[in-house]
């Protein structure tokens, strides 16, 4: 990617990683791994960490709400949006998220005062 060397700026002191991928195009599919390893596990960032976003275009839900992924990224926390159908849905989904990266944020910085104080 013509990006690449970017990603370590993006990267410095992030929480979480949201990952939107069309699970139409198997093109896609094979890059998740990549943007999994990158992102994720070389961080290191916790598997709960992350978000993987399926975004299905008008007309083309097929049969991917069955998408099934390799480990490990089937660990991963796993939504799909379709944003003519359910736009609420994935709104509600993302706050979850968004608040469980708020958690760990809170649980990392009282652990870091505990170890200054003790």
């Amino acid at each position: 990617s013509r990006f690449e060397s970017c990603w370590p700026a993006l990267m410095k002191d992030s929480h979480g990683v949201v990952i939107i991928f069309n699970p139409e195009l198997p093109s896609h599919l094979k890059e998740l791994e990549m943007w999994y390893s990158c992102f994720v596990q070389q961080q290191p960032l916790l598997d709960t960490q992350c978000l993987l976003v399926a975004h299905h275009k008008p007309g083309t839900a097929g049969d991917t709400e069955n998408l099934s992924l390799a480990s490990p990224l089937n660990k991963l926390r796993l939504i799909h949006s379709n944003l003519e159908e359910d736009p609420e849905d994935v709104r509600i989904e993302f706050l979850k998220y968004f608040r469980s990266i708020v958690s760990i944020m809170n649980e990392s910085r009282e652990r870091e005062e505990l170890s200054i104080i003790s």
